[in-house]
């Protein structure tokens, strides 16, 4: 239907090169006042969490990474009031990604070529059955659910590819231990806790391709991209907070984060939701005509209409006509019996039968603010792409071939994502402050720099995609600078509830991306 698609290019592909020397310095301002610890004990600082506490970027976890995390980046400001040793279960290189058995089961880390994020070159070495002995103050680990932190079959070697995490594999205590427990057993004097952002995010980033399990009070029946009932969530939160067997256990002190909305990271926001030029004229009448046949059914149904008008290319390279995508909405009404009929009449049952099981879920994607859908940023690749799933004219991706499940997250989605995450929230809060813990609104803080970005040290943090310098190649991670910010932002808190005066970094000393090599 369009010989070349040329859809609006959401990056600027000039590279933007870092300024930053290669090293991360730690750098603490000055107002006078000396460092204090306030009425907290950082002697023993351990970190509980996913990825975020482990310092994954770029779609791996590697060396650099975990040493410009946001905890990582705490540990080195705690050390300056006391703190003691912070213990990371390293990787064994730079390049990201796992090897079970000697075979690659994850790949290596992105980096930007100048042009787009592609892997680096060379293998992962660092190998699973590799069994780490030792406890890890850093007890983040990638992929975990809030539940998951109660699991002791978590880190079970047995369970890989199924009920086990492959990065807890390597530093559990035991194949029956569980990361809540490695992380009391250390006695830890001071805690951080960031954990709920994969209860839903599994579910946002598959495009909505799991189950809402709100009701399900059974994790174990779960699938890998559900979203967490919250009420499981809430009971889960409470024991990890226990001070019986939980992270305040000896009075230990502590801070805590809540969940960001899952649409104030660029892995959603970076591809509009209408990236198609104006098409050629003969397409956009048809196209026209074929979606303004089946709005017409719509309208005789009592049902509202889903497509909106198309434009055509003007001719005038000086402007940019914007089309939206078209969409497959579970949530929708199957129209496909109504389409059916109203388009044979134009052509022929056959085609109007295949048609009608096209569209029979479809829409144009929506960028209202109350109805707002997400494309994902993995599926950028395949707009204006032809399918071999449909026969021309009906298979340009996005044109005249709707998206599939899994490259969008709809505003019906989204709304079970948002609901989720508000629950989530409002239990963190609830216990932070019933524990007296310092607490951090990282929604907040997620949402200032996606929409307006957030100012320190002479730079502005942003969540653009690839020059932005909030966000990681991955989309949903944060780069060493944005995870410095967060760092700060632990700090602010930590020292508004413990008295402590606690100065934090500079973000010019960390890097926007990282290099091909380090």
């Amino acid at each position: 239907m369009i010989k070349n698609i040329k859809w609006l290019l959401l990056v600027s592909m000039t590279f933007v090169a870092c300024s930053e020397d290669d090293d991360v310095v730690v750098h603490n301002s000055s107002d006078g006042l000396p460092l204090t610890a306030g009425t907290a004990d950082f002697s023993k600082y351990v970190a509980v969490g996913n990825s975020l506490t482990a310092g994954f970027s770029d779609n791996a976890l590697f060396i650099e990474g975990q040493n410009a995390g946001y905890t990582n980046i705490l540990s080195q400001q705690f050390a300056l009031v006391g703190g003691g040793e912070f213990k990371i279960p390293y990787m064994a290189d730079n390049v990201g990604g796992l090897l079970l058995g000697g075979v690659q089961i994850q790949g290596p880390r992105l980096f930007f070529n100048g042009v787009g994020p592609v892997p680096v070159a060379g293998t992962p070495t660092t190998e699973i059955t590799n069994h780490l002995t030792g406890s890890y103050n850093n007890m983040g680990v990638p992929g975990a659910k809030s539940f998951h932190l109660l699991s002791n079959s978590y880190g079970n070697p047995a369970g890989i590819g199924s009920y086990a995490n492959p990065y807890f594999v390597r530093f559990a205590s035991s194949t029956s231990a569980t990361i809540l427990g490695d992380a009391v057993a250390q006695s830890p004097t001071f805690f951080s806790l960031w954990i709920g952002n994969n209860d839903v995010l599994s579910y946002a980033t598959s495009g909505g391709t799991g189950v809402n399990q709100a009701g399900n009070l059974n994790p174990a029946t779960y699938g890998p991209n559900d979203i967490t009932d919250p009420n499981v969530f809430a009971s889960v939160y409470n024991t990890l907070l226990d001070g019986t067997n939980g992270l305040t256990k000896n009075n230990a002190k502590g801070v805590v984060a809540n969940i960001p909305y899952v649409t104030s990271v660029p892995f959603f926001t970076t591809v509009p939701t209408n990236p198609i030029p104006g098409l050629p004229s003969a397409n956009a009448t048809s196209l026209n005509q074929l979606f303004g046949g089946i709005n017409a059914a719509l309208t005789a149904n009592g049902l509202p209409t889903r497509y909106a008008t198309l434009v055509a290319d003007d001719g005038n390279p000086a402007t940019v006509e914007a089309n939206p995508l078209l969409i497959v909405d579970e949530s929708l009404i199957d129209i496909s019996a109504q389409i059916t009929a109203a388009l044979t009449p134009v052509y022929g049952a056959p085609t109007a039968t295949f048609l009608g099981n096209l569209y029979g879920r479809t829409r144009h994607a929506s960028n209202a603010a109350a109805t707002r859908d997400y494309i994902l940023l993995t599926a950028r690749g395949v707009i204006g792409t032809t399918t071999t799933s449909a026969p021309a004219p009906f298979n340009t991706v996005g044109v005249s071939y709707p998206m599939q499940d899994g490259t969008t997250l709809t505003a019906a989605e989204t709304l079970e994502v948002k609901t989720a995450t508000d629950a989530y929230n409002a239990t963190i809060l609830a216990l932070a402050n019933s524990k007296g813990l310092a607490f951090v609104d990282a929604n907040a803080i997620l949402a200032d720099v996606a929409n307006f970005g957030i100012s320190a040290n002479g730079f502005t943090v942003t969540s653009a995609f690839v020059t932005g310098g909030g966000f990681s190649l991955d989309g949903v991670h944060p780069s060493p600078r944005g995870y410095a910010l967060i760092a700060n932002k632990f700090i602010e808190a930590i020292n508004a509830k413990y008295g402590s005066n606690l100065k934090g970094v500079s973000l010019g000393d960390y890097r926007i991306l990282f290099p091909a090599s380090l």
